[in-house]
């Protein structure tokens, strides 16, 4: 591929074409252990272009979410999504379930106020960094947060966790580079360094047929307010 500096719109509308549905299996998993559906109010945080929030909705929840990156902000409202830049207090009855993909204590205190009491608290994160296989490079890489840390932290009271297989899989190793830059996991300071050291970093992970795998686990913990 040829190494371009990417503007902050081109690596939005390839988080939403490439990488967001990796981590599908993740969502789903996390909505069918809280057992989603009618009548649940969900808040998502940092929600992206809202993908875990249309699966959400396709289950039957009433869903919010929280984005302050304008350029996956107006992603999500392509979709018909209602997405603020900051927690909402909802018009009705409060949320009952608060789902954080990528947390950070400062955008989960933020919205604990606006959750109702017993309300379920979902982080996830990167799993052990040996059962992933997403390359680490000087400019970045996978490090998972201590989750049952921000749990105690923010003052939860913890209620299961589990693990999931989320594969990355990509057509080839230029969508690969893509999908990946796109993540917020490497320093696009030096996009053309970078895009030489992921692609270097990909060949072992190349099948026959030029496509790419990846296989990650992921981890996630469920929490409930007091």
């Amino acid at each position: 591929m040829t190494p371009t500096t990417p503007t902050a719109a081109l690596v939005a509308r390839d988080w939403a074409e490439i990488q967001e549905r990796m981590l599908v299996p993740l969502y789903e998993a996390v909505y069918d252990r809280l057992e989603l559906g009618p009548g649940d109010r969900l808040l998502g945080l940092d929600c992206g272009a809202g993908l875990a929030l249309l699966l959400a909705a396709g289950r039957g929840a009433r869903v919010t979410g929280v984005e302050p990156r304008p350029e996956l902000r107006a992603l999500a409202r392509e979709r018909v999504l209602e997405v603020a830049t900051a927690p909402p207090r909802p018009a009705g009855d409060p949320y009952d379930v608060l789902t954080a993909f990528a947390p950070e204590p400062d955008a989960l205190a933020a919205a604990l106020p606006v959750v109702g009491r017993g309300a379920a608290v979902v982080l996830a994160d990167w799993g052990p960094p040996e059962r992933c296989t997403v390359p680490a490079l000087p400019g970045g890489g996978p490090v998972p947060r201590d989750l049952d840390a921000l749990v105690e932290r923010a003052g939860l009271v913890p209620d299961g966790s589990g693990r999931v297989f989320c594969p990355f899989g990509y057509a080839d190793t230029e969508s690969a580079v893509r999908g990946l830059l796109s993540s917020g996991l490497y320093d696009l300071a030096d996009p053309a360094q970078t895009e030489k050291e992921l692609t270097e970093a990909l060949h072992p992970y190349e099948r026959a047929d030029g496509s790419v795998w990846l296989p990650n686990i992921f981890r996630y913990v469920i929490a409930r307010t007091e």
